[in-house]
C-alpha cells in the first residue's frame, strides 16, 4: 500500500508565511504517519517548501489543512481522484467544516485522529463498504502511549529543530479561538517521561513545543521541565500570560533550556478583551510581566490581534509605543479573523458582518473578511500594514532592544532578519498592485 500524506499551504499562504524567518515545521503528518502499519510506503510533501509530484499515482492520498488554504487543498484533491486514487480529508478546516469537504474527499476526519485512523486503515486494508463517510472522534483521546512522530518524514531532514507536544487543548475558551471546536472543552497531558524521552531522540539542538497552552497545568509544567533539562538543548512554546507571574515556573524554564516564550496579549485594549472572553488579561500588568520574562532571560514574543470592537484606528500607534517601551523581542500581528464555526463567526454572522466567505482571504494578514465596528476594512488593514512597517523598522528594533536587558540582544540579528523578510514581503505586495 502507498500512501502521500500531504501538508498543505496554499501559494498565498506561502508567500504571506515568508514574513517570517523562522517558519517551524509542521509536525501533524510525521506524527500521523505512525500510526500506518508497517507495510504501508509513505510519502509526505510540506507545501512550506515543497511542490506535490502529480506524476505517481498513489492508492491513499491524505490531506490536512487550515482554513485559507481550503480552496487550494480542493483543487489538490479533485486532481488526484482523477488519478483514481482514494482522498482523505482532515485538520483544522475539515473539523470545522466537514461538509464542505465531504464533497472534495471519500472520508473525512473530524477532530483528533489517534483512534478512528487506525479503524480507517483498517477497514481500507480490508475493502470494507464502510470505508467512505465521516470520522468522527467522539471522545478527547488520551495522550498515554503516543508513538514518536516518523523524523524522516519532516522536510527539515537534518531534525535541526524538533517538534513535538507535551499537552492538547486549552482551558480557555475565547470567542474567536478553534481550540475548543477542533480539541473539545478539555486539557489533556502526555506522560512526562514521554515527552522527555521523545525530546532528547531530536539530533538539533532546538525543540519546538508545538502546545496551545503549555503553562495550562503549572505543576505539570514545572516536573516537565525537570525532565527535561539533562537533555540541553534549546526549546521554546506558548503560555498563558498568567505564567509570568510565577518565579519558579520562570526558573525551572530557563534552566531547561527555555530561549524564547510566546504569549497571547492579543490587545493592549482591556475593552477589547473582555468582549473577547479573554478578560484574565489585564493590561495594567502587560509592562510588569514583560520584564519579569526578561529578567530570567527569556525572550518575549506578543501575539496580538487588531480588530476587536472595542478598537478605533487609535490602537495602531498605541500598540506599537507598547511594544517599543515595554521592550518586546518579536511580535506575531494578526488580523482579528472570524473562524468559521467560532462563536466570533456566528455572531458576526448574525449582525450581518461577515464580508465573504472566500476561505482564502482568512489568512489574518492581508484580508479582512468581516466589517469592522468603529473603523473601515481598509483603516484596519491600513492600520496592520503600519505598525509591521513600524515594527519591522531599524529605529524600532533599536529602540526594543535597547529597553530589554543587555543579554538578550542575541535577538538583535533576527530582528533584522525578519525586518528584511518584511520589507522584500511589502515590495512585492506593492508590484502587485
Amino acid at each position: 500500500m502507498t500512501a502521500l500524506l500531504i501538508t498543505v499551504s496554499s501559494p498565498n499562504m506561502v508567500r504571506i508565511r515568508r514574513t517570517r524567518y523562522i517558519r517551524f515545521q509542521q509536525c501533524t503528518m510525521p506524527y500521523l504517519a505512525a500510526h500506518f502499519p508497517p507495510n504501508w510506503e509513505i510519502d509526505h510533501v510540506d507545501e512550506e517548501c515543497e511542490q506535490i509530484d502529480f506524476s505517481r499515482r498513489y492508492d491513499l492520498v491524505a490531506l490536512t489543512f487550515h482554513t485559507p488554504s481550503a480552496p487550494h487543498a480542493y483543487e489538490i484533491a479533485d486532481r488526484f481522484r482523477q488519478m483514481d486514487c482514494f482522498i482523505l480529508m482532515g485538520g483544522p478546516h475539515v473539523t470545522l467544516m466537514p461538509d464542505e469537504a465531504a464533497e472534495h474527499a471519500d472520508a473525512v476526519f473530524v477532530g483528533e485522529a489517534e483512534e478512528t485512523l487506525p479503524r480507517f486503515l483498517a477497514h481500507f486494508e480490508q475493502g470494507s463498504p464502510s470505508l467512505h463517510g465521516r470520522y468522527v472522534c467522539e471522545k478527547p483521546p488520551l495522550l498515554n502511549g503516543l508513538p514518536m512522530s516518523h523524523k524522516e518524514l519532516f522536510h527539515r531532514r537534518d531534525h535541526a529543530a524538533g517538534i513535538l507536544c507535551a499537552t492538547r487543548g486549552c482551558p480557555n475558551h475565547c470567542e474567536f479561538c478553534t481550540l475548543a471546536r477542533l480539541y473539545g472543552r478539555s486539557f489533556r497531558r502526555r506522560p512526562i517521561a514521554e515527552v522527555a524521552a521523545e525530546f532528547a531522540s531530536f539530533h538539533g539542538k532546538v525543540v519546538i513545543f508545538w502546545d496551545d497552552n503549555l503553562s495550562a497545568d503549572m505543576d505539570y509544567a514545572k516536573d516537565l521541565f525537570r525532565a527535561i533539562r539533562p537533555a540541553r538543548k534549546w526549546w521554546s512554546s506558548q503560555a498563558a500570560i498568567q505564567a509570568a507571574l510565577d518565579d519558579e515556573f520562570l526558573e525551572l524554564a530557563a534552566a531547561s533550556g527555555c530561549q524564547h516564550l510566546f504569549f497571547g496579549l492579543e490587545s493592549i485594549s482591556q475593552a477589547s478583551l473582555d468582549s473577547a472572553g479573554k478578560a484574565f488579561n489585564q493590561t495594567d500588568m502587560y509592562y510588569r510581566l514583560v520584564r519579569r520574562v526578561h529578567a530570567h532571560g527569556i525572550g518575549f514574543q506578543a501575539g496580538i490581534v487588531f480588530g476587536f470592537d472595542s478598537d478605533t484606528p487609535a490602537i495602531f500607534n498605541e500598540t506599537s509605543d507598547f511594544l517599543e517601551e515595554a521592550g518586546v523581542q518579536n511580535a506575531t500581528l494578526n488580523i482579528l479573523t472570524p473562524y468559521p464555526g467560532t462563536p466570533l463567526f456566528n455572531r458576526l454572522e448574525s449582525e450581518g458582518r461577515i464580508l465573504t466567505r472566500d476561505w482564502s482571504k482568512y489568512n489574518s494578514r492581508a484580508d479582512v473578511v468581516f466589517q469592522p465596528k468603529n473603523m473601515s476594512p481598509e483603516t484596519l488593514l491600513e492600520g496592520f500594514w503600519a505598525v509591521n512597517q513600524r515594527f519591522y523598522s531599524l529605529k524600532s528594533i533599536l529602540t526594543r532592544s535597547c529597553h530589554a536587558p543587555p543579554r538578550l540582544l542575541w535577538e538583535l540579528p533576527l530582528n533584522l532578519m525578519y525586518s528584511l523578510k518584511w520589507a522584500r514581503y511589502a515590495y512585492s505586495k506593492w508590484q502587485s498592485k
